[in-house]
């Protein structure tokens, strides 16, 4: 009769009712995958929010802070530039552009109509990037789904824990689709923010003030030889690039590409974006003050530092567990498991919707009835997740790791490929099936060969998503203008659907 148990439970059941809910309003293969295009600017919203913002926002990035200070605020800085650049520059064009695809309902389907037929490669190549990268992105809710079970209940194993974790997410993502996805997204963004302003003013209060916090902090500097309070101390201007950079991936992530094809409208994202701006610098603001304000309180409090079990990533669940009352840490934990399924249940939803409506009814079953394409959906989103369990069994796996390399594979390989695609009606079916080849392939192996080599050196690393989204660019342009223009239907297509955003604006 724990009362963090029993608060967690609840969650449980609800994000449970509401995939059965959504299950009685997903009619076709359409539903299951875009929602019919009808969702509202504040579940677009709260929902790309809290589909990019997974397990790393409470754990990955409080952790960085928390180990090495304001300088891995960086992070946030630069994801808060490229989220609002995504939704200014491709939202509304890319939700427009979608509907003259063919009505597409994935990223590589969509590719595929934009350049008319000579796309049918690059559909392939897409799916099977998406497939990749993103069976490493589920990989990392698992590990932090786990993370947090193993928080909860003392003694459970890892293993155990892996298949709670990732088990009710499965569920109603299995059950209910994209709407089940979408409006539980809206709840688990809610208590996100609830969570991410509630815990370091909690620490603060618990601090005595800004003087005993700010002391502490210097005391935990003092001791440990580090400069916590300043975004440029300990690092360079080549580790700042770096961090930064992590706000090109915006431009390329299919899960939160898809909220934007799934919108009402165009003026419907202009709220959104409005909505979903300031929910996501609260909360950007709030993980890094939970990280900064944990240097302070387990300085002050070093006899609790076994809270942290030896890993940093821990600190925003340790706080949690010290500071409230079981009640109400039981509600502070489920953010994380919220931030986890947000972002897992997304992520499954998008890989099986590249097996099933780019592979399965692309190649093998172009007549299948929606009704069929719905359970093939539903049977691959099982398969996937299999996968991501299996990758995840290492218990030594880190949440950040995982999340920056999925998400520098995804930005490197379809940013500028999707960026250039609607504002660029010269750029050609070849340019960006070879673009999107060299994005991925330069960022595997900056990410495999390139920065281990620099650090065994003793020089200075970069994240691999700046190469690998210069050389996607790069080849998209070039390839594009030594290749023959595209026809006249793909040029007069981009043309009406350039000048129906333009009007819709």
């Amino acid at each position: 009769m724990n009362p963090m148990y029993i608060t967690f439970s609840l969650y449980l059941i609800a994000v449970l009712l509401i995939g059965m809910a959504a299950y009685y309003s997903t009619r076709n293969f359409d539903d299951y995958i875009l929602g019919g295009r009808s969702l509202g600017p504040f579940v677009t919203a709260m929902s790309a929010g809290a589909s990019d913002m997974s397990g790393w926002l409470l754990m990955g990035l409080p952790g960085a802070v928390y180990l090495s200070g304001l300088s891995e605020a960086w992070i946030a800085i630069g994801l808060i530039v490229g989220a609002w650049l995504n939704w200014l520059l491709v939202s509304g064009r890319l939700r427009v552009h979608t509907e003259y695809a063919n009505n597409a309902l994935t990223l590589p389907d969509y590719f595929y109509h934009r350049f008319g037929a000579q796309g049918k490669a690059m559909k392939v190549i897409s799916a099977v990037i998406i497939l990749f990268f993103f069976t490493i992105y589920c990989a990392s809710g698992v590990v932090a789904g786990a993370r947090l079970f193993q928080s909860l209940f003392e003694g459970m194993s890892y293993e155990t824990a892996i298949w709670l974790g990732a088990g009710a997410t499965i569920a109603y993502t299995f059950i209910g689709g994209f709407l089940a996805v979408s409006w539980t997204d809206t709840v688990q963004a809610t208590l996100m923010i609830f969570a991410l302003i509630l815990t370091p003013v909690m620490v603060y209060l618990s601090l005595g003030g800004a003087d005993e916090m700010n002391a502490a902090i210097a005391a935990a500097a003092q001791a440990n030889s580090k400069e916590y309070g300043s975004l440029f101390a300990g690092t360079t201007l080549l580790g700042i690039i770096s961090t930064a950079a992590w706000g090109l991936g915006y431009f390329g992530q299919p899960h939160i590409l898809a909220r934007f094809m799934a919108a009402e409208n165009v003026k419907s994202l202009s709220s959104a974006r409005r909505i979903g701006m300031t929910w996501m610098i609260v909360c950007l603001a709030g993980a890094v003050a939970v990280g900064y304000f944990g240097i302070a309180y387990f300085g002050g409090h070093p006899e609790q530092i076994h809270a942290l079990a030896g890993n940093n990533e821990r600190i925003f669940i340790a706080l949690a567990t010290l500071l409230f009352n079981p009640w109400i840490a039981g509600v502070i934990l489920s953010a994380i498991l919220a931030a986890v399924m947000s972002t897992l249940s997304c992520q499954l939803l998008v890989c099986s919707s590249a097996i099933t409506e780019d592979f399965y009814k692309g190649f093998l079953r172009p007549n299948a009835a929606q009704k069929e394409l719905v359970w093939v959906g539903r049977v691959m989103v099982l398969c996937v997740s299999v996968i991501a369990i299996l990758i995840a069994a290492n218990p030594e796996s880190k949440v950040l790791g995982l999340v920056s390399y999925a998400w520098a594979g995804f930005g490197a390989a379809f940013g500028p490929v999707v960026i250039l695609s609607v504002f660029w009606k010269r750029m050609t079916a070849n340019g960006a099936l070879f673009g999107m080849v060299a994005g991925a392939v330069v960022c595997v192996l900056w990410a495999n060969e390139v920065n281990p080599a620099l650090k065994a050196a003793g020089m200075e690393t970069l994240y691999e998503i700046v190469p690998g989204f210069i050389a996607c660019w790069l080849t998209v342009w070039l390839v594009s203008l030594a290749d023959k223009a595209p026809n006249t239907q793909v040029l007069e297509k981009f043309e009406k659907a350039d000048a129906q955003y333009r009007a819709e604006r």
